[in-house]
This record gives structure tokens, C-alpha cells and sequence, in this order.
């Protein structure tokens, strides 16, 4: 091969891959857990910083989708949906384990 078509072949495969790890970033970020952050802000004025235990399922061929969310007042929530349900169930974490 070549210079020009080795360095093209690499140029190329670089862009490949970038790609590919900007699709897997933004699928890390489901669109679920944004309605999930605005429910809590609504109802729990809580402002949320980060996710922890996101889980996605099926339940008797229903879609399942469960996280806790940090808030940043320390807070903690447990939030889950079954659809076709549109809000999610939401209980607050205290001392004990939720």
C-alpha cells in the first residue's frame, strides 16, 4: 500500500470508531431517565446530579425501567416505571435501604 492509501485506510478507521463511541455515549443516557429527572424536579424539587442503578427489563412483555437518582441537596430517590404506564413510581430513600 501506499502512503496516501494508508494514511486514508487510518483517517477512515479513526472516524469509524469516533463514531461508534458517540452512538454508545448518547445510548448511556436514555431518553427515560431525562423524563425520570423532570418528574423528580416537579414533584420533589429535586435537582438531579447523577444515576445510580439504571436498569432497563421486561416484565411480562412489558417494559420495565428503574434508577435512583441523586439529588444535589444529598437526597435520594427510587424511581420505576411498568409501561404502559407514563410516570414513574417514586419513593424517597431514607436511613434505611429502599
Amino acid at each position: 500500500m501506499s502512503g496516501i492509501s494508508q494514511r486514508t485506510l487510518a483517517i477512515t478507521a479513526a472516524m469509524v470508531l469516533a463514531l461508534t463511541l458517540l452512538a454508545n455515549a448518547q445510548s448511556a443516557n436514555p431518553a427515560w431517565l431525562d423524563r425520570l429527572s423532570e418528574q423528580l424536579a416537579i414533584e420533589k424539587d429535586c435537582a438531579v446530579d447523577y444515576f445510580l442503578n439504571m436498569r432497563e427489563g421486561e416484565l411480562a412483555g412489558r417494559l420495565t425501567f428503574e434508577a435512583r437518582a441523586q439529588c444535589a441537596d444529598g437526597r435520594q430517590f427510587d424511581g420505576s416505571l411498568t409501561e404502559p404506564a407514563e410516570a414513574f413510581t417514586i419513593s424517597e430513600c431514607g436511613v434505611q435501604v429502599c
